[in-house]
């Protein structure tokens, strides 16, 4: 019965409300980043923006935090990747400041790119020598003084819940930066809108953030072990389905 009402409500009340709250958070980002500090306009905009979204989807959002984070240290927290509502979770609960970063095709997004400028998020250039230089010079001056950033190294949504391989680029900007690696858990966003469907369901989601891990005193030839150590860990908070 629960699930016949959600669609009408999905339909007439949710996307109404997720245009019109996209809209005032884009024109709130825009606006305050260029007349003000895009380290303040470019993040709490999001933060009530993604927290709305996921109160107006009617979704049990479940946070399991962790005391060992440091507000003033910045990280590269690496997430699976499970639903476009992860998106909104990231924004509205991470409770960390931080900055994307995007790919370089998103800067041409109307009023998305424009604002994901303006805020200061980090458009990666993988083309050419130079744009790989320019977008690690971006990152380095951008990543610091608590600033941090949020990848789903898997590249794309998972379908069931399951996670696919991790791509080395976030763990390669965590050598270089020598940044804490935060491994996220993200459970259950997949059940709220499966890939190839219209239909959403009103379902918990768990955000699991676990102990950081330093790079300092690692090297190139310790990325492989990286990755296997921080997959491990992201997939250790999913259930036995998921794994």
């Amino acid at each position: 019965m629960a699930r016949i009402l959600y669609f009408p409500y999905q339909w007439l009340i949710f996307v109404p409300l997720l245009i019109l709250s996209t809209i005032w958070c884009t024109l709130t980002i825009i606006i305050g980043s260029v007349i003000g500090n895009n380290k303040f306009w470019g993040y709490y905009p999001g933060v009530i923006w993604g927290r709305f979204v996921c109160m107006a989807a009617l979704l049990r959002i479940k946070i399991n935090r962790n005391k060992n984070l440091d507000k003033n240290q910045s990280y590269v927290f690496v997430a699976n990747h499970q639903s476009a509502f992860d998106i909104f979770l990231i924004y509205g609960y991470l409770g960390h400041n931080f900055k994307w970063l995007m790919k370089q095709s998103l800067k041409k997004m109307p009023l998305v790119g424009f604002a994901s400028d303006k805020a200061g998020h980090v458009f990666v250039d993988s083309t050419t020598r130079k744009g790989i230089v320019d977008t690690m010079r971006k990152t380095k001056e951008t990543l610091k003084d608590g600033m941090s950033t949020v990848v789903f190294p898997e590249g794309h949504r998972s379908p069931d819940g399951k996670m696919a391989e991790f791509k080395k680029g976030a763990f390669q900007t965590a050598l270089s930066l020598k940044l804490p690696i935060v491994p996220l858990t993200i459970d259950g966003a997949y059940k709220v809108l499966p890939i190839h469907s219209w239909i959403m369901n009103p379902v918990k989601i768990t955000l699991t953030f676990h102990d950081p891990i330093e790079t300092a005193n690692l090297k190139s030839d310790d990325l492989p072990e990286l990755i296997d150590k921080v997959y491990a860990v992201v997939e250790s908070a999913l259930p036995k389905e998921s794994r």
